[in-house]
């Protein structure tokens, strides 16, 4: 299996050019596309240049991390949304719905990433990573009470009835040899924080640690039929990524042991920028020859780590996970929405460019 020892999680800021094509109901789709064209050659060439071995297209084509889903099916209402309260570095700011609301059964019109795949597969200067947001995703925050339990009974109903999508993605894309695959899981967040334990005991009531290990038990699933030599399965979790806030705090303590031991992937990509992600300890539990990317730069905040800081904690790190099975990356996207995080292109790049030249400070394979 191959280890990239600097990473990226995948998406990358907007450009206003982006934006604005966007944002003008006057814009063609061929027009649009040629915006995106030109502005994915533009994001493979500069990973290429600041010396990154594996690529995307920085989920240029899509409005949010989740949109590739949501663009693929019928039976959400946009217009409408489970409210969330998100928190900056300033503090509590209000809700920022984005995802909109199961109203009808959920039926798949397209593939959900092959128009991305195909254009990759033609221009990306190495190997391909492509990011899927996880099943587990939607049921929290797609299913309203009182409009989606009119067509599925349950939570559970919901998101066993729209897994098989994602498993035929992925398969798809093991199918075409792409080298690197992975999902996203911010979800899984609800089961480390306290007070989001409690909404999922109140608000969707079920229990936590059932919940937990049905999370679990859908990835699995979908990730089953992908697996073989040469392709990395990957999950990337964070507790939120919208305009610099997030949403859950914790380290990954409650969930340490199922997670690692149960979830069949070879890579975890971890947030671990500040001190809502906790402690390495969790590290513990680990299999022995799993990968674990140490998101230890922050795509949230635009001043830039000291390297000496970076190499002291992945030192740290090693104490629970040998140094040959870690990797470095931003503990998230730089844009999972459209709208972006709080720091410019030129702040994303020297971000970037850090992983890279620790990654070779600290690997001599990187």
């Amino acid at each position: 299996m191959p280890i990239y020892r600097a990473d990226n999680v995948g998406s990358f800021l907007r450009p206003q050019e982006w934006k604005d094509g966007r944002a003008n109901p006057n814009t063609r789709p061929e027009q649009l596309k040629e915006i995106e064209d030109k502005h994915i050659l533009r994001v493979l060439q500069r990973q290429k240049d600041l010396g990154f071995k594996i690529f995307t297209d920085g989920e240029l084509r899509r409005g949010g991390f989740m949109s590739d889903f949501i663009d693929a099916v019928e039976g959400f209402d946009m217009g409408d949304a489970v409210a969330r309260t998100w928190k900056g570095s300033t503090g509590a700011t209000g809700s920022n719905p984005v995802a909109g609301i199961v109203t009808s059964k959920v039926k798949q019109k397209k593939r959900l990433t092959k128009h991305e795949v195909d254009f990759l597969k033609q221009h990306s200067p190495g190997d391909i990573k492509m990011t899927l947001p996880t099943a587990n995703q939607f049921p929290a925050i797609a299913y309203k009470k009182g409009i989606s339990d009119k067509v599925y009974a349950t939570y559970s109903e919901f998101l066993w009835d729209i897994a098989p999508i994602f498993k035929a993605e992925i398969q798809a894309l093991s199918n075409e040899g792409v080298k690197y695959i992975q999902i996203d899981a911010p979800r899984y967040s609800y089961y480390i924080d306290p007070k989001w334990r409690q909404y999922v005991k109140d608000e969707m009531g079920v229990d936590p640690d059932k919940a937990l290990d049905e999370a679990i038990k859908v990835d699995n699933f979908c990730l089953e039929s992908a697996k073989r030599d040469g392709i990395v399965l990957a999950i990337h979790l964070c507790r939120g990524n919208n305009r610099s806030q997030w949403y859950a705090e914790g380290g990954y303590d409650p969930i340490a042991e199922k997670l690692f031991t149960q979830l069949n992937v070879d890579t975890f990509l971890l947030e671990y920028e500040s001190d809502r992600s906790g402690t390495f300890e969790p590290l513990r539990f680990v299999p022995k020859g799993k990968v674990v990317v140490l998101g230890l730069v922050s795509s949230k905040e635009a001043a830039v780590e000291p390297q000496d800081k970076l190499i002291q904690r992945i030192q740290e790190a090693s104490r629970h996970v040998p140094l040959e099975n870690l990797s470095l990356s931003p503990q998230c996207g730089f844009a999972s929405t459209m709208e972006g995080n709080l720091l410019s292109e030129d702040e994303q790049w020297r971000k970037l460019q850090l992983v890279v030249d620790t990654a070779r400070k600290v690997w001599k394979d990187a």
